[in-house]
């Protein structure tokens, strides 16, 4: 019988995700980061005409899945790991043809939106996905309907938030829940109208 005990480690790669210790995930948005712009520099220095067709092709092919990849897995909480990831996208707008000058705002208006709220909408689809039933992960496993008549403003399908320290409030099933009410109260206004 073997006496070997478990290392302790401060960071754990794991399908290409970096674990820290205090499940933070800092170190993924730095690690998203240096791979999205190494690549951002290839294609600065191949790409001579950057019009915004080709520019944008390449961006969403080569540059963008590095900062989403598995992100419902790591989304960032903290302002700076949000500001860092969208620093990507705001110098790769930059280096299209006629688009320096411009504001970020209309930077986005050739048909992007922001990481973030990408990030948001995916949350959104996976629970979609999981309340449908289209999803191997039943929402029971993660979520617990709100049967309170109160408090649910006459919605049917509103999920129930957990208390929790700060720390957890960040994870999937805790920080998808603001995002999955206010789009319930929105469809619910839409609907009257």
């Amino acid at each position: 019988m073997s006496t070997n005990g478990l290392k302790s480690v401060e960071v754990e790669k794991d399908l290409g995700i970096m674990i820290t210790s205090d499940l933070k995930c800092t170190q993924q948005c730095e690690y998203a980061y240096s791979n999205a712009n190494r690549v951002m520099g290839m294609i600065r220095r191949t790409i001579t005409y950057k019009e915004p067709r080709i520019m944008l092709s390449l961006y969403k092919t080569l540059v963008r899945p590095y900062v989403e990849y598995c992100c419902c897995a790591w989304n960032p909480s903290y302002k700076k790991d949000k500001e860092l990831l969208e620093k990507i996208q705001h110098r790769f707008t930059k280096m299209i043809i006629n688009m320096w000058e411009k504001t970020h705002e209309e930077r986005l208006k050739m048909g992007l939106w922001t990481l973030e709220e990408r990030r948001n909408r995916q949350d959104i689809i996976d629970v979609f996905t999981m309340y449908r039933g289209y999803s191997s992960v039943a929402l029971q496993e993660l979520f617990e309907m709100d049967t309170n008549s109160k408090g649910t403003r006459g919605l049917s399908c509103k999920l129930k938030k957990v208390r929790c320290t700060r720390d957890i409030a960040r994870f999937f099933s805790n920080r998808v829940i603001n995002h999955h009410y206010h789009l319930l109260l929105r469809q619910k206004a839409a609907h009257k109208n």
